[in-house]
């Protein structure tokens, strides 16, 4: 007969080692949402004329009829993003996959000619609040 060995029984070690089983096998910080994607700058010609081909084909689904969905239908307008912003690939990819898949009457909001909306998976950089010069 062995002599009873003093610390942990092995039905006490198997909550600890599934615990750090999952814990081990978590994200690390930073791969969260990458995709394993390079980290590659949008570019504004490809994106805005993907833009505009969706616009034109979700107004013409939608029966919406508004002067950004007339434009929308025309040759290649182009674009450009607000100095400062860097956009990556799969920003622009979120964008366009979110346009394309929402309701008639969203779209509606997103191309409407005064107080049009933006899908927040395509306001890539929104403006940042400017400081009160006055307050100190």
């Amino acid at each position: 007969m062995k002599p009873a060995r003093p610390g942990a029984r092995p039905f006490e070690i198997a909550p600890l080692a599934l615990v750090a089983f999952f814990v081990l096998l978590a994200a690390t910080p930073g791969d969260i949402g990458s995709c394993n994607e390079a980290p590659d700058a949008l570019d504004p010609n490809k994106f805005f004329a993907s833009k505009q081909a969706i616009d034109c084909q979700r107004c013409t689904q939608c029966d919406i009829v508004t002067e950004t969905c007339l434009k929308s239908c025309t040759p290649l307008l182009g674009g450009t993003f607000p100095t400062g912003c860097y956009p990556l690939v799969h920003d622009g990819e979120v964008c366009l996959d979110a346009l394309l898949a929402a309701s008639c009457s969203a779209y509606q909001g997103y191309v409407a000619d005064e107080g049009s909306t933006v899908p927040t998976e395509c306001d890539f950089c929104p403006p940042r609040p400017v400081a009160d010069a006055g307050a100190e």
